[in-house]
């Protein structure tokens, strides 16, 4: 039997493709009032939309922010207030007569005689107005 050849089902054209120049510059665009009016009601919606989005996020965070800053506050201010009690329990035992008594002896000071003390802080037992009264002062030089 011949050998029958068989011809392929593609009877196209192969990919090739031509350019063809084309004149555009006959052409004239036309502007269309009511694309631009819609495009720039749509652009000023958009941009009320970001300031709205932004404006919140702003407030969202500095929300956030105030609350971190108030409780950091108060913890330093417990903290403070634990500091203040405890200067004073200190100020307290550092005044305490018994212990300053103590401390005296042991440097070797003694109480103070009848007469010795004279009260500054400008109590006076007669109730009559004191007046201001010159009294010499002695300069001590450091050599």
């Amino acid at each position: 039997m011949p050998a029958v050849r068989r011809q392929s089902f593609w009877v196209g054209t192969p990919e090739i493709y031509f350019s063809k120049q084309i004149d555009n510059s006959r052409l004239v665009k036309v502007e269309d009032p009511r694309r631009g009016r819609e495009m720039r009601q749509f652009g000023i919606a958009l941009s009320c939309l970001f300031l709205l989005v932004m404006t919140y996020a702003w407030q969202h965070f500095k929300a956030i922010e105030y609350g971190y800053k108030i409780e950091s506050m108060k913890i330093e201010a417990d903290s403070m207030i634990e500091m203040n009690r405890a200067l004073r329990l200190e100020d307290a035992s550092l005044r305490d007569p018994e212990r300053i008594d103590v401390m005296a002896r042991k440097l070797g000071l003694q109480s103070p005689q009848a007469g010795q003390v004279l009260r500054l802080d400008g109590s006076s037992d007669s109730g009559a107005p004191i007046l201001a009264s010159i009294s010499p002062i002695s300069v001590i030089s450091a050599r």
